[in-house]
């Protein structure tokens, strides 16, 4: 009797691990590593390689259906090498890419190398129907420090405003649309700053204060969720109170949300279901916000350090940036795109 009940027991849990979406590949590259994933209305996907060391092919490219990839949107915008003169037609070091109806918003941090912001940070907007330039937000001085790195953003079309985190300096930032002018908030404030100075990894624990990162919009309840890298809590404030630059106010309305995994990449679904990484563990968690039930959507050696979550289709695409095993000549070493159900 009791051999039968330990099978079934087996058996249960086999069934329930059969039951999770299969990782699909996407696409792969050798010696380049990837932060940013991005998907359109269309399906066409983008990426980017930030230039945190010299010899970065393209920062910003489109996979093709046969998973090659071009740059986007012509080689000349990423042909910037270090040391070279600076233009606003270039890509110097580029953190995110954020397809948005037919957009393509390009985040560059001017801040190659970690060694200082050397230039205003930009947001460049290109056209997709022709993959032009159609616009250019250059942060303001107030709004950006000479340790930031601008790291991810969200479009807030109800509200006008793109809302970005800084995880060099803790602090987030709001653009406006049409206007272009920007401000900042929550400088340095507990909800954006660093818990910790490390993570723990099975390779061994990897050292780095990471403040306000992962970031994620939620258009129903105009609620923005943020959550520093290195930290296990989860932060929203509305967006209502976001938009008004009183400072005061604002802090007053920062809500606790929950204790998490630490995070990079977060993003939310229609259904009101926050995803987002759990790096130390190689997993990415499904947190239910109005139930607050947290559940396993991927895991495994195929997650590793999922940086960046874009949704098509149903469908959740993320990056492998594997940051934490990332250790000088990184030329043998192969990151991925992935897709799960």
């Amino acid at each position: 009797m009791r051999k039968i009940l330990i099978l079934i027991i087996v058996l249960g849990m086999w069934s329930c691990e059969t039951e999770k979406s299969p990782i699909q590949n996407i696409a792969t590259f050798k010696g380049q590593q990837v932060t940013g994933v991005t998907v359109n209305t269309e399906g066409r996907i983008f990426a980017n390689f930030p230039r945190w060391r010299e010899g970065v092919e393209n920062s910003v490219i489109e996979i093709l259906e046969n998973g090659k990839s071009i740059a986007f949107p012509n080689q000349k915008w990423n042909d910037w090498e270090i040391g070279e003169k600076i233009s606003d037609n270039v890509f110097v070091a580029v953190q995110s890419v954020v397809a948005f109806e037919n957009t393509l918003y390009v985040l560059d941090t001017r801040n190659p190398l970690f060694n200082g912001v050397i230039d205003n940070p930009r947001i460049f907007a290109f056209n997709l129907s022709s993959n032009q330039l159609i616009k250019t937000y250059t942060l303001t001085e107030e709004s950006f420090h000479k340790n930031s790195y601008i790291n991810d953003l969200r479009v807030d079309k109800k509200k006008g405003k793109i809302y970005l985190t800084d995880s060099g300096h803790a602090g987030i930032v709001v653009l406006d649309i049409i206007s272009g002018e920007s401000f900042r908030v929550l400088d340095n404030h507990k909800s954006t700053l660093a818990e910790t100075g490390q993570l723990t990894f099975g390779n061994g624990v990897w050292k780095n204060t990471v403040h306000s990162d992962g970031i994620a919009l939620d258009t129903k309840n105009d609620l923005l969720y943020f959550h520093a890298l290195t930290g296990y809590n989860l932060y929203a404030i509305s967006t209502d109170k976001l938009i008004t630059n009183n400072n005061q106010d604002i802090e007053k309305n920062v809500k606790f949300i929950a204790k998490t995994a630490a995070p990079d990449g977060m993003i939310m679904d229609t259904s009101g279901n926050l995803f987002f990484s759990d790096l130390e563990n190689n997993k990415i968690m499904k947190l239910n916000v109005s139930s607050g039930k947290t559940t396993v959507a991927a895991e495994g050696e195929k997650v590793k350090w999922a940086d960046t979550f874009s949704i098509y289709n149903n469908e959740l695409f993320y990056t492998n940036s594997r940051i934490n095993e990332t250790q000088g000549d990184i030329s043998e070493m192969v990151y991925s795109i992935n897709k799960i159900k």
